[in-house]
């Protein structure tokens, strides 16, 4: 495959690379893992072949033979030689065709799958691209296919990026902040700040007061952990947070709920409300 452009922002990503938080590195891996998994299983590719993650769309590349080809995550879609396919459609790409991403209506990340997967070397197990540990393969010009097993694809199925509610579980320092604070975290809109990234969702509203003031030793935290730092504004950690953090965390999200807060763009309002219990 050859990159014609990149667009504002594609890297590599994978399941992640868990299990090196002792040496401060972070799990990383897909922002949005639900369209990460979806992508691969849509074409056949083992669950954790490597993919491209494309912020807002705006790649182009061309293949020098037929590939399978998925874009997964968005409204985004494949243009090949120009003309679009339909959302989350598997598309059969001849050799020599330009192939396109472009920029979605609703959501921010799209996950790009080749059958086969991208054949790029691993660092500490992943072929993710960590931005905060400054690790992982970088896209280049040229990038090899992977000849790794496969198995039939899966049917298409229409992509569905839900509302922009976010379910949280309490804790586990929701005893830092005040009772209003709580409610105030359940009941008030906040707008997804423009400084947002992989690491962060960084939100801006009303400031969620702490009742206790005191230094936290730093600790460690998870993918979705809500932090609330001195300005009382929530951050959403992201796949590529870090693996301690010094703020109280005062609610953690389920995992979906962090799969949707991946395509929050910024300018656009989040409520949280808490999950529902299975009995």
């Amino acid at each position: 495959m050859t990159v014609l452009r990149t667009g504002p922002l594609t890297v590599f990503k994978d399941a992640g690379r868990p299990g090196h938080a002792h040496q401060g590195v972070p799990p990383s891996g897909a922002v949005d893992r639900g369209a990460y998994r979806r992508a691969n299983a849509l074409v056949g590719n083992p669950a954790g072949a490597a993919v491209l993650e494309c912020t807002l769309g705006g790649l182009r590349v061309r293949f020098d033979g037929p590939v399978l080809a998925v874009l997964t995550g968005t409204d985004a879609v494949l243009t090949v030689d120009g003309r679009p396919s339909d959302v989350e459609k598997v598309v059969s790409i001849p050799a020599g065709a330009e192939v396109g991403v472009t920029q979605p209506r609703r959501g921010l990340r799209s996950y790009f799958a080749v059958r086969g997967g991208f054949d790029v070397s691993p660092v500490l197990g992943s072929r993710s691209k960590d931005r905060l540990a400054g690790i992982g393969p970088v896209l280049g010009t040229t990038v090899r296919i992977t000849d790794s097993p496969v198995s039939e694809p899966e049917p298409s199925f229409p992509v569905g990026l839900g509302d922009l509610t976010l379910e949280v579980d309490l804790g586990p320092r929701d005893d830092w902040f005040t009772a209003a604070a709580v409610r105030t975290l359940f009941s008030a809109a906040y707008v997804a700040a423009p400084a947002s990234d992989s690491v962060g969702l960084r939100l801006e509203g009303p400031a969620l007061e702490r009742a206790r003031t005191e230094e936290l030793p730093s600790e460690g935290v998870v993918r979705g952990a809500v932090q609330i730092p001195p300005s009382g504004q929530p951050i959403v950690f992201q796949a590529d947070h870090p693996v301690t953090g010094g703020y109280p965390v005062i609610a953690v999200l389920t995992p979906a709920a962090a799969d949707l807060a991946a395509q929050v763009r910024p300018g656009a309002q989040v409520r949280f409300r808490r999950a529902r219990l299975i009995d």
